[in-house]
């Protein structure tokens, strides 16, 4: 059901809701008195930390694993992320007896490590600083025979991602409102693309605005270009679920067309909107899942007099970091 160019349509978004339907989370939208008035406009919060796994993962992983055969997934799959991708891969792969290998950064959180090989992968550690992630798990493929999942660029990872936005649209419906905006956390632009074409398609005129940590804002910056731009290589933030070095092939070709302007977000902003979710909305959000919730506190953007969704991508966080962060 991809169109021409290979991209992925709101048909794709569709069956991928359909496949996801009993194994997926619907996760609810939420909604904040304090919040409200502290912007001045109305914030319904999509809560994707209580996603299994902990983040929106999830959603394009399984739709992926769903659509190999049986001979395929016997032969096992394979992916590279610094956390939530991995574990997203490796519960679906679980759901479906299917052997999973992840290589992940030997800097990244140790919960999301443990988390993933909890689920039953095998997990390959690199140095995200001096070695390609994609190179190893390609290596890794050709050697075993396992298919790559991969974490954004594809089309059935896009689709998974989407049915998010197919659940915000149906929700604010049944919250009676419209949308004006929505704030989507954004590393390499799947889950921006998957929900910006499933809004575009149920709820024309909202805009949706990626928002990215300060210094990987490669989206924004390529969204305003008209072409791919990558980060600066020495770039660095504690949004390590958020850190890809530029926008996927596919996914800026989807969000070029249908994303509003990108947002961006220092990683103080990140603290604070981390340090209100915990204390006012009782709610547990790792760095790069509290980018878009960053945004309309900080001012990033203005929600008011505005109906706005604000996207809280991912809950894995290690203790000792949440406390430091919570701390303040």
């Amino acid at each position: 059901m991809t169109d021409a160019a290979g991209l992925p349509t709101f048909d794709d978004i569709a069956a991928a809701a359909r496949r996801l339907a009993g194994r997926a989370v619907r996760t609810p939208l939420l909604e904040s008195a304090d919040l409200n008035a502290r912007t001045g406009g109305r914030i319904l919060i999509k809560p994707e930390i209580l996603q299994r796994t902990g983040s929106f993962k999830f959603r394009g992983a399984c739709n992926f694993i769903a659509q190999l055969d049986a001979e395929t997934r016997a032969r096992g799959v394979i992916a590279y992320s610094s956390g939530n991708h991995a574990q997203g891969v490796a519960a679906a792969a679980a759901l479906f007896g299917t052997p999973a290998t992840i290589v992940m950064p030997e800097d990244a959180p140790a919960i999301k490590i443990d988390n993933t090989r909890g689920y039953g992968a095998t997990v390959v550690t690199y140095d995200r600083w001096r070695e390609n992630r994609e190179d190893i798990a390609a290596g890794l493929a050709k050697k075993s025979g396992a298919t790559l999942v991969p974490p954004y660029d594809h089309p059935w990872t896009i689709a998974g991602q989407g049915t998010a936005g197919i659940e915000i649209a149906e929700q604010c419906g049944e919250h009676g409102v419209h949308p004006d905006a929505v704030l989507v956390c954004c590393g390499g632009g799947g889950l921006t693309a998957g929900i910006g074409l499933a809004i575009a398609e149920l709820s024309p005129g909202t805009a949706v605005h990626p928002v990215e940590p300060a210094g990987f804002d490669d989206t924004a910056r390529s969204l305003a270009a008209g072409t791919r731009i990558e980060n600066d290589p020495g770039a660095r933030s504690i949004c390590d679920a958020l850190l890809a070095p530029g926008p996927g092939i596919l996914t800026f070709a989807i969000n070029a067309h249908i994303a509003a302007a990108g947002l961006a977000v220092d990683d103080a902003a990140v603290g604070e909107a981390m340090r209100y979710a915990w204390r006012t909305l009782k709610l547990v959000v790792e760095p790069g899942g509290a980018v878009a919730l960053a945004a309309v506190l900080s001012g990033a953007f203005v929600a008011r007099d505005r109906n706005t969704v604000v996207v809280l991508s991912g809950g894995n966080v290690d203790p000792a970091t949440y406390c430091g962060i919570i701390a303040g």
